[in-house]
Protein backbone atom coordinates (compact mmCIF):
# COMPACT_ATOMS: atom_id res chain seq x y z
CA UNK A 1 0.00 0.00 0.00
CA UNK A 2 1.72 3.59 -0.84
CA UNK A 3 1.35 6.02 1.88
CA UNK A 4 1.39 9.97 1.55
CA UNK A 5 5.01 10.89 2.07
CA UNK A 6 6.64 14.28 2.59
CA UNK A 7 7.52 16.06 -0.28
CA UNK A 8 10.98 16.62 -1.17
CA UNK A 9 11.39 20.33 -0.97
CA UNK A 10 14.46 22.64 -0.57
CA UNK A 11 16.17 23.40 3.01
CA UNK A 12 14.19 26.68 3.55
CA UNK A 13 10.71 25.11 2.54
CA UNK A 14 12.00 21.96 4.85
CA UNK A 15 12.28 24.89 7.57
CA UNK A 16 9.16 26.62 7.07
CA UNK A 17 7.29 23.34 7.31
CA UNK A 18 8.92 22.78 10.65
CA UNK A 19 7.53 25.72 11.98
CA UNK A 20 3.94 25.43 10.42
CA UNK A 21 4.01 21.99 12.20
CA UNK A 22 5.00 23.43 15.75
CA UNK A 23 2.05 26.69 14.98
CA UNK A 24 -0.34 23.55 14.07
CA UNK A 25 0.39 21.72 17.23
CA UNK A 26 0.15 24.91 19.36
CA UNK A 27 -3.50 25.48 17.63
CA UNK A 28 -4.44 21.78 18.29
CA UNK A 29 -4.85 21.00 14.63
CA UNK A 30 -3.49 17.98 12.69
CA UNK A 31 -0.34 19.33 10.72
CA UNK A 32 -2.15 18.50 6.92
CA UNK A 33 -4.70 20.79 7.54
CA UNK A 34 -2.23 23.90 8.23
CA UNK A 35 -0.91 22.91 4.81
CA UNK A 36 -0.70 25.64 2.17
CA UNK A 37 -2.98 25.87 -0.40
CA UNK A 38 -0.88 22.99 -2.81
CA UNK A 39 -4.24 20.83 -3.42
CA UNK A 40 -6.50 23.63 -4.74
CA UNK A 41 -5.59 25.60 -7.58
CA UNK A 42 -7.68 28.17 -9.17
CA UNK A 43 -7.17 26.91 -12.99
CA UNK A 44 -4.78 24.14 -13.28
CA UNK A 45 -4.83 20.22 -11.43
CA UNK A 46 -2.40 20.50 -8.46
CA UNK A 47 -1.28 16.84 -7.92
CA UNK A 48 -1.82 13.81 -10.49
CA UNK A 49 -3.16 11.25 -8.06
CA UNK A 50 -2.50 8.07 -8.62
CA UNK A 51 -3.60 8.60 -12.78
CA UNK A 52 0.44 10.43 -12.92
CA UNK A 53 -0.13 10.65 -16.74
CA UNK A 54 1.08 13.56 -19.28
CA UNK A 55 -2.03 13.07 -21.48
CA UNK A 56 -1.28 14.14 -25.41
CA UNK A 57 1.65 16.05 -24.05
CA UNK A 58 4.80 15.66 -26.79
CA UNK A 59 2.09 15.07 -29.99
CA UNK A 60 0.77 17.03 -32.35
CA UNK A 61 -2.10 19.57 -31.75
CA UNK A 62 -5.59 19.18 -33.01
CA UNK A 63 -7.85 22.11 -33.47
CA UNK A 64 -11.43 22.41 -33.49
CA UNK A 65 -12.69 24.94 -35.31
CA UNK A 66 -16.58 23.69 -35.42
CA UNK A 67 -19.31 23.63 -32.94
CA UNK A 68 -20.56 20.86 -35.16
CA UNK A 69 -21.50 17.27 -33.25
CA UNK A 70 -19.50 15.50 -36.16
CA UNK A 71 -17.43 16.05 -39.28
CA UNK A 72 -14.52 17.64 -39.80
CA UNK A 73 -13.06 20.34 -37.35
CA UNK A 74 -15.20 18.95 -34.78
CA UNK A 75 -14.28 17.32 -31.53
CA UNK A 76 -16.00 14.20 -32.49
CA UNK A 77 -12.69 14.16 -34.78
CA UNK A 78 -10.20 15.54 -33.47
CA UNK A 79 -10.93 12.62 -30.05
CA UNK A 80 -11.45 9.50 -33.06
CA UNK A 81 -7.86 10.81 -34.20
CA UNK A 82 -5.08 8.46 -33.22
CA UNK A 83 -1.56 9.33 -31.49
CA UNK A 84 -0.98 11.58 -28.91
CA UNK A 85 -2.36 14.91 -29.40
CA UNK A 86 -3.65 17.82 -27.77
CA UNK A 87 -7.01 19.29 -28.53
CA UNK A 88 -7.10 22.88 -28.51
CA UNK A 89 -10.27 25.06 -29.80
CA UNK A 90 -10.49 28.02 -32.31
CA UNK A 91 -14.37 28.17 -31.58
CA UNK A 92 -16.35 28.45 -28.47
CA UNK A 93 -20.17 28.34 -27.85
CA UNK A 94 -22.18 25.14 -27.49
CA UNK A 95 -21.62 21.62 -29.15
CA UNK A 96 -25.53 19.81 -29.45
CA UNK A 97 -24.59 16.39 -29.22
CA UNK A 98 -28.47 15.57 -29.81
CA UNK A 99 -29.25 12.80 -27.68
CA UNK A 100 -25.42 11.17 -28.64
CA UNK A 101 -22.19 9.90 -26.59
CA UNK A 102 -18.74 11.71 -27.52
CA UNK A 103 -16.60 8.34 -27.07
CA UNK A 104 -12.41 8.78 -26.19
CA UNK A 105 -11.08 5.11 -27.45
CA UNK A 106 -7.77 6.35 -28.42
CA UNK A 107 -4.94 6.92 -26.02
CA UNK A 108 -2.81 9.54 -25.33
CA UNK A 109 -5.03 12.57 -25.72
CA UNK A 110 -5.00 16.25 -23.41
CA UNK A 111 -8.50 18.13 -24.24
CA UNK A 112 -7.59 21.73 -23.06
CA UNK A 113 -10.74 23.64 -22.80
CA UNK A 114 -8.68 26.79 -21.65
CA UNK A 115 -7.80 27.56 -25.01
CA UNK A 116 -11.32 28.17 -26.49
CA UNK A 117 -12.32 31.63 -26.92
CA UNK A 118 -14.98 32.82 -24.76
CA UNK A 119 -17.94 31.46 -23.41
CA UNK A 120 -15.71 28.35 -24.14
CA UNK A 121 -16.89 24.91 -24.96
CA UNK A 122 -20.74 23.85 -23.17
CA UNK A 123 -21.67 20.10 -24.24
CA UNK A 124 -25.86 19.74 -24.24
CA UNK A 125 -27.73 17.08 -25.00
CA UNK A 126 -25.35 14.16 -24.40
CA UNK A 127 -22.27 12.83 -22.52
CA UNK A 128 -18.71 11.82 -22.72
CA UNK A 129 -17.21 8.46 -22.52
CA UNK A 130 -13.55 7.41 -21.84
CA UNK A 131 -12.35 4.09 -22.98
CA UNK A 132 -8.35 4.14 -23.02
CA UNK A 133 -5.86 5.58 -20.98
CA UNK A 134 -3.51 8.87 -20.51
CA UNK A 135 -6.03 11.41 -20.88
CA UNK A 136 -6.60 14.65 -19.39
CA UNK A 137 -9.82 16.99 -19.93
CA UNK A 138 -9.99 20.11 -18.33
CA UNK A 139 -12.27 23.30 -18.66
CA UNK A 140 -15.74 22.03 -20.41
CA UNK A 141 -19.05 21.90 -19.17
CA UNK A 142 -21.55 19.01 -19.25
CA UNK A 143 -24.79 19.66 -19.40
CA UNK A 144 -26.85 16.59 -20.37
CA UNK A 145 -30.13 17.64 -19.78
CA UNK A 146 -33.70 15.78 -20.25
CA UNK A 147 -34.20 17.90 -22.93
CA UNK A 148 -37.80 17.96 -22.61
CA UNK A 149 -38.38 14.13 -22.98
CA UNK A 150 -40.71 12.28 -21.18
CA UNK A 151 -40.55 10.89 -17.68
CA UNK A 152 -39.04 7.17 -16.96
CA UNK A 153 -38.63 7.12 -20.81
CA UNK A 154 -35.12 5.93 -20.77
CA UNK A 155 -31.93 7.23 -22.73
CA UNK A 156 -30.33 8.63 -19.61
CA UNK A 157 -26.98 10.23 -19.87
CA UNK A 158 -23.95 10.63 -17.44
CA UNK A 159 -22.15 14.37 -17.59
CA UNK A 160 -19.01 12.12 -17.71
CA UNK A 161 -17.57 8.30 -17.27
CA UNK A 162 -15.44 5.40 -18.19
CA UNK A 163 -15.99 2.08 -19.35
CA UNK A 164 -13.19 -0.90 -19.68
CA UNK A 165 -10.04 -0.05 -20.22
CA UNK A 166 -10.27 3.07 -18.81
CA UNK A 167 -6.99 4.29 -16.58
CA UNK A 168 -4.23 7.10 -15.98
CA UNK A 169 -7.19 9.97 -16.61
CA UNK A 170 -7.55 13.01 -15.46
CA UNK A 171 -11.14 15.60 -15.01
CA UNK A 172 -9.97 18.85 -13.63
CA UNK A 173 -11.85 21.93 -13.62
CA UNK A 174 -15.08 20.89 -15.53
CA UNK A 175 -18.89 21.65 -14.89
CA UNK A 176 -21.57 19.09 -14.89
CA UNK A 177 -25.01 19.30 -13.98
CA UNK A 178 -28.19 17.79 -14.98
CA UNK A 179 -27.09 14.25 -15.79
CA UNK A 180 -30.35 12.07 -15.93
CA UNK A 181 -27.70 9.02 -14.72
CA UNK A 182 -24.34 10.41 -12.42
CA UNK A 183 -23.03 13.58 -13.25
CA UNK A 184 -19.51 12.33 -13.16
CA UNK A 185 -18.30 8.47 -12.16
CA UNK A 186 -16.04 5.97 -12.33
CA UNK A 187 -17.33 2.91 -14.37
CA UNK A 188 -16.42 -0.69 -16.18
CA UNK A 189 -17.29 -4.51 -15.59
CA UNK A 190 -17.06 -5.63 -12.14
CA UNK A 191 -15.54 -9.35 -12.53
CA UNK A 192 -14.29 -9.20 -16.04
CA UNK A 193 -11.67 -11.60 -15.40
CA UNK A 194 -10.86 -14.85 -13.37
CA UNK A 195 -9.33 -13.17 -10.05
CA UNK A 196 -10.15 -9.92 -8.09
CA UNK A 197 -6.20 -8.93 -8.91
CA UNK A 198 -8.22 -9.37 -12.44
CA UNK A 199 -10.61 -7.34 -12.02
CA UNK A 200 -9.17 -4.46 -10.46
CA UNK A 201 -6.46 -4.61 -14.08
CA UNK A 202 -9.86 -4.76 -16.38
CA UNK A 203 -12.03 -2.15 -14.78
CA UNK A 204 -11.54 1.50 -14.57
CA UNK A 205 -8.26 2.72 -12.56
CA UNK A 206 -5.92 5.08 -11.86
CA UNK A 207 -8.25 8.40 -12.10
CA UNK A 208 -8.54 11.51 -10.91
CA UNK A 209 -11.39 13.88 -10.71
CA UNK A 210 -10.14 17.34 -9.32
CA UNK A 211 -11.75 21.11 -8.91
CA UNK A 212 -15.09 20.10 -10.77
CA UNK A 213 -18.44 21.84 -9.68
CA UNK A 214 -20.79 18.18 -9.97
CA UNK A 215 -24.38 19.69 -8.93
CA UNK A 216 -28.02 18.91 -9.94
CA UNK A 217 -28.24 15.32 -10.74
CA UNK A 218 -31.93 15.61 -12.17
CA UNK A 219 -34.04 13.58 -9.95
CA UNK A 220 -37.82 12.37 -11.61
CA UNK A 221 -36.86 12.67 -14.98
CA UNK A 222 -35.82 10.16 -17.74
CA UNK A 223 -34.20 7.31 -15.76
CA UNK A 224 -36.23 4.34 -15.98
CA UNK A 225 -35.69 3.49 -12.48
CA UNK A 226 -36.90 6.51 -11.44
CA UNK A 227 -35.92 9.33 -8.53
CA UNK A 228 -32.11 9.34 -10.11
CA UNK A 229 -29.97 12.76 -8.75
CA UNK A 230 -26.60 11.27 -8.42
CA UNK A 231 -23.03 12.93 -8.18
CA UNK A 232 -20.29 10.69 -8.81
CA UNK A 233 -20.18 6.76 -8.88
CA UNK A 234 -16.98 4.71 -8.32
CA UNK A 235 -17.90 0.97 -9.29
CA UNK A 236 -17.39 -1.89 -8.29
CA UNK A 237 -13.65 -3.15 -8.14
CA UNK A 238 -12.41 0.64 -9.24
CA UNK A 239 -9.07 1.35 -7.54
CA UNK A 240 -6.82 4.01 -7.12
CA UNK A 241 -9.23 6.45 -7.27
CA UNK A 242 -9.07 10.46 -6.20
CA UNK A 243 -11.72 12.98 -5.89
CA UNK A 244 -10.08 16.30 -4.83
CA UNK A 245 -11.58 19.75 -4.22
CA UNK A 246 -14.59 18.94 -5.77
CA UNK A 247 -17.84 20.84 -4.86
CA UNK A 248 -20.65 18.40 -4.75
CA UNK A 249 -24.46 20.14 -4.12
CA UNK A 250 -27.97 19.14 -4.48
CA UNK A 251 -27.32 15.78 -5.83
CA UNK A 252 -29.91 13.76 -3.74
CA UNK A 253 -26.74 10.52 -3.38
CA UNK A 254 -23.72 9.36 -4.43
CA UNK A 255 -21.48 12.28 -3.16
CA UNK A 256 -19.67 9.94 -4.15
CA UNK A 257 -20.37 5.95 -4.26
CA UNK A 258 -17.96 3.40 -3.75
CA UNK A 259 -19.03 0.46 -4.39
CA UNK A 260 -17.87 -3.35 -3.37
CA UNK A 261 -14.67 -3.75 -3.26
CA UNK A 262 -14.04 0.00 -4.27
CA UNK A 263 -10.22 2.03 -3.12
CA UNK A 264 -10.15 5.34 -3.55
CA UNK A 265 -9.44 8.51 -1.51
CA UNK A 266 -11.47 11.69 -0.88
CA UNK A 267 -9.70 14.93 -0.34
CA UNK A 268 -11.03 18.78 0.28
CA UNK A 269 -14.23 18.40 -1.41
CA UNK A 270 -17.29 20.08 -0.63
CA UNK A 271 -20.44 18.81 0.02
CA UNK A 272 -23.82 20.75 0.05
CA UNK A 273 -27.92 20.01 0.50
CA UNK A 274 -27.31 16.08 -0.59
CA UNK A 275 -30.37 13.91 -0.12
CA UNK A 276 -30.80 10.99 1.21
CA UNK A 277 -26.69 10.05 1.17
CA UNK A 278 -23.80 12.43 1.47
CA UNK A 279 -20.72 9.73 0.64
CA UNK A 280 -21.34 6.22 1.00
CA UNK A 281 -19.82 2.43 0.22
CA UNK A 282 -21.99 -0.13 -0.59
CA UNK A 283 -21.06 -4.07 -1.47
CA UNK A 284 -24.61 -4.96 -3.35
CA UNK A 285 -25.16 -8.48 -2.46
CA UNK A 286 -27.33 -10.16 -5.08
CA UNK A 287 -24.66 -8.33 -7.90
CA UNK A 288 -22.02 -10.31 -6.15
CA UNK A 289 -23.49 -13.63 -6.57
CA UNK A 290 -21.53 -16.54 -7.03
CA UNK A 291 -18.14 -13.88 -6.13
CA UNK A 292 -16.02 -13.43 -3.39
CA UNK A 293 -17.07 -10.51 -1.81
CA UNK A 294 -13.96 -7.81 -1.73
CA UNK A 295 -13.58 -5.39 1.25
CA UNK A 296 -13.23 -1.89 0.16
CA UNK A 297 -10.59 0.97 0.72
CA UNK A 298 -11.24 4.56 1.39
CA UNK A 299 -9.87 7.22 2.60
CA UNK A 300 -11.84 11.17 3.77
CA UNK A 301 -9.31 13.54 4.69
CA UNK A 302 -9.82 17.15 4.93
CA UNK A 303 -13.58 17.13 3.31
CA UNK A 304 -16.83 19.65 4.63
CA UNK A 305 -20.16 18.86 4.46
CA UNK A 306 -23.52 21.21 4.98
CA UNK A 307 -26.76 20.01 4.86
CA UNK A 308 -29.12 22.14 2.85
CA UNK A 309 -33.18 22.15 2.35
CA UNK A 310 -33.21 18.73 0.76
CA UNK A 311 -31.14 17.21 3.04
CA UNK A 312 -32.84 14.05 5.41
CA UNK A 313 -32.23 14.62 8.97
CA UNK A 314 -29.00 14.03 10.81
CA UNK A 315 -27.52 12.86 7.43
CA UNK A 316 -23.80 11.91 8.71
CA UNK A 317 -20.74 12.97 6.15
CA UNK A 318 -20.38 8.61 5.24
CA UNK A 319 -22.52 6.27 5.69
CA UNK A 320 -22.40 2.54 5.44
CA UNK A 321 -24.60 0.28 4.08
CA UNK A 322 -25.11 -3.42 2.04
CA UNK A 323 -22.99 -6.38 2.65
CA UNK A 324 -19.38 -6.18 2.59
CA UNK A 325 -16.55 -4.78 4.87
CA UNK A 326 -14.68 -0.96 4.31
CA UNK A 327 -11.53 -0.07 5.60
CA UNK A 328 -11.58 3.17 6.34
CA UNK A 329 -9.38 6.17 7.36
CA UNK A 330 -11.01 9.19 8.70
CA UNK A 331 -9.59 12.44 9.59
CA UNK A 332 -10.09 16.22 9.51
CA UNK A 333 -13.53 16.12 8.45
CA UNK A 334 -16.32 18.73 9.41
CA UNK A 335 -19.97 17.85 9.28
CA UNK A 336 -22.30 20.95 10.12
CA UNK A 337 -26.31 21.19 9.58
CA UNK A 338 -28.05 24.78 8.44
CA UNK A 339 -26.66 26.67 11.12
CA UNK A 340 -23.14 25.53 11.47
CA UNK A 341 -24.39 22.94 14.35
CA UNK A 342 -22.14 19.77 14.17
CA UNK A 343 -23.71 16.26 12.34
CA UNK A 344 -22.13 13.08 12.38
CA UNK A 345 -19.55 11.70 10.85
CA UNK A 346 -20.14 8.22 10.33
CA UNK A 347 -23.41 5.85 10.34
CA UNK A 348 -25.37 3.16 8.58
CA UNK A 349 -28.45 3.09 6.30
CA UNK A 350 -28.90 -0.55 6.09
CA UNK A 351 -29.29 -3.94 8.77
CA UNK A 352 -26.80 -5.40 6.64
CA UNK A 353 -23.61 -7.05 7.65
CA UNK A 354 -21.19 -4.67 6.80
CA UNK A 355 -18.59 -3.39 9.28
CA UNK A 356 -16.76 -0.29 9.65
CA UNK A 357 -12.73 -1.65 9.10
CA UNK A 358 -10.46 1.46 10.60
CA UNK A 359 -7.37 1.78 9.02
CA UNK A 360 -4.43 3.60 10.81
CA UNK A 361 -2.66 5.35 8.15
CA UNK A 362 -4.48 7.13 5.40
CA UNK A 363 -3.78 5.51 1.86
CA UNK A 364 -2.89 8.64 -0.09
CA UNK A 365 -0.98 9.06 -3.46
CA UNK A 366 2.17 10.26 -2.70
CA UNK A 367 2.84 13.46 -1.58
CA UNK A 368 -1.04 14.59 -1.27
CA UNK A 369 -1.24 16.98 1.71
CA UNK A 370 -4.92 18.75 2.52
CA UNK A 371 -5.81 21.69 3.10
CA UNK A 372 -7.75 22.68 6.96
CA UNK A 373 -11.75 21.72 5.86
CA UNK A 374 -13.07 24.94 7.89
CA UNK A 375 -11.51 26.98 4.97
CA UNK A 376 -13.15 25.09 2.05
CA UNK A 377 -16.58 27.16 2.21
CA UNK A 378 -14.46 30.35 1.25
CA UNK A 379 -12.15 28.84 -1.34
CA UNK A 380 -13.60 26.13 -2.86
CA UNK A 381 -16.07 28.39 -4.97
CA UNK A 382 -13.88 30.48 -6.06
CA UNK A 383 -11.83 27.46 -7.40
CA UNK A 384 -13.72 24.97 -9.03
CA UNK A 385 -15.62 24.83 -12.61
CA UNK A 386 -15.00 25.38 -15.79
CA UNK A 387 -13.36 29.01 -16.84
CA UNK A 388 -13.36 30.43 -13.33
CA UNK A 389 -11.83 33.64 -14.69
CA UNK A 390 -14.99 34.07 -17.10
CA UNK A 391 -17.87 31.71 -15.37
CA UNK A 392 -21.26 31.57 -17.61
CA UNK A 393 -24.31 32.70 -15.67
CA UNK A 394 -25.26 28.87 -14.82
CA UNK A 395 -21.92 28.61 -12.85
CA UNK A 396 -22.49 31.47 -11.57
CA UNK A 397 -25.73 30.82 -10.31
CA UNK A 398 -25.14 27.48 -9.24
CA UNK A 399 -22.63 28.67 -6.59
CA UNK A 400 -24.31 31.91 -5.56
CA UNK A 401 -27.20 29.68 -4.60
CA UNK A 402 -24.62 27.41 -2.75
CA UNK A 403 -23.03 30.22 -1.10
CA UNK A 404 -26.72 31.75 0.05
CA UNK A 405 -28.40 28.16 1.07
CA UNK A 406 -31.15 28.11 -1.52
CA UNK A 407 -29.72 25.42 -4.17
CA UNK A 408 -32.31 23.04 -4.33
CA UNK A 409 -32.58 19.30 -5.92
CA UNK A 410 -34.33 19.70 -9.57
CA UNK A 411 -36.37 17.56 -11.69
CA UNK A 412 -36.08 18.87 -14.65
CA UNK A 413 -32.74 22.04 -15.85
CA UNK A 414 -35.49 24.31 -16.51
CA UNK A 415 -36.33 24.02 -13.00
CA UNK A 416 -33.06 25.88 -12.58
CA UNK A 417 -31.25 27.97 -15.43
CA UNK A 418 -32.23 25.90 -18.51
CA UNK A 419 -29.82 24.09 -21.37
CA UNK A 420 -28.10 27.36 -22.76
CA UNK A 421 -29.01 28.57 -25.76
CA UNK A 422 -26.99 27.20 -28.97
CA UNK A 423 -25.64 30.72 -30.52
CA UNK A 424 -23.33 31.60 -33.16
CA UNK A 425 -19.63 30.31 -32.32
CA UNK A 426 -17.08 32.65 -31.51
CA UNK A 427 -13.72 32.51 -32.86
CA UNK A 428 -10.19 33.48 -32.04
CA UNK A 429 -7.07 31.37 -33.77
CA UNK A 430 -4.80 29.43 -31.34
CA UNK A 431 -0.78 31.12 -31.05
CA UNK A 432 1.25 28.09 -29.65
CA UNK A 433 4.17 29.98 -29.13
CA UNK A 434 1.35 31.52 -26.18
CA UNK A 435 0.86 28.23 -24.51
CA UNK A 436 3.48 25.83 -22.79
CA UNK A 437 2.33 22.89 -24.61
CA UNK A 438 3.95 20.63 -21.82
CA UNK A 439 0.78 21.22 -19.55
CA UNK A 440 -1.36 23.69 -21.40
CA UNK A 441 -1.00 26.81 -19.41
CA UNK A 442 -0.47 29.69 -20.76
CA UNK A 443 2.91 31.30 -20.91
CA UNK A 444 1.68 34.64 -19.50
CA UNK A 445 0.47 32.67 -16.41
CA UNK A 446 -2.75 31.55 -14.87
CA UNK A 447 -2.88 35.01 -13.31
CA UNK A 448 -3.27 36.57 -16.51
CA UNK A 449 -6.51 34.94 -17.69
CA UNK A 450 -8.80 36.61 -14.30
CA UNK A 451 -9.56 40.12 -14.07
CA UNK A 452 -6.97 42.15 -12.51
CA UNK A 453 -4.61 39.67 -13.40
CA UNK A 454 -4.43 37.66 -10.03
CA UNK A 455 -5.31 34.49 -9.01
CA UNK A 456 -8.19 34.29 -6.66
Amino acid sequence: MRRARAERRSPQALLGGMLLGVLCATLGLPTPACADDLPLHAASFTHPGWAATRGGAGGRIERVTTLAADGPGSLRAALQARGPRTVVFEVGGVIDLAGGQLRINEPQVTVAGQTAPEPGITLIRGELLVATHDVIVQHLRIRPGAYGRAKRSGQDHDGLSTADGAQRLIVDHCSFSWATDENLSVGGSRFKGATPDAWRAATSHAITYSHNLIVEGLADSVHAKGEHSKGTLVHDNATRILLLGNVYASNRERNALFKGGARGAMVNNLIVNPGQRAVHYNLVAHEWDGQPWQVGRLTLVGNAYRAGPDTAENLPLFTLGGAGDVELYEADNIAQDRQGRPLPISGRYTSGPAQIVALREPDLPEGLRWLAPQRLEARLPLLVGARPWARDAIDFKQLSDIAEDRGRIVDDETQSSGLPRVAAPTRRAFVESEWHLADMSPRAGWASLFPGGKLP
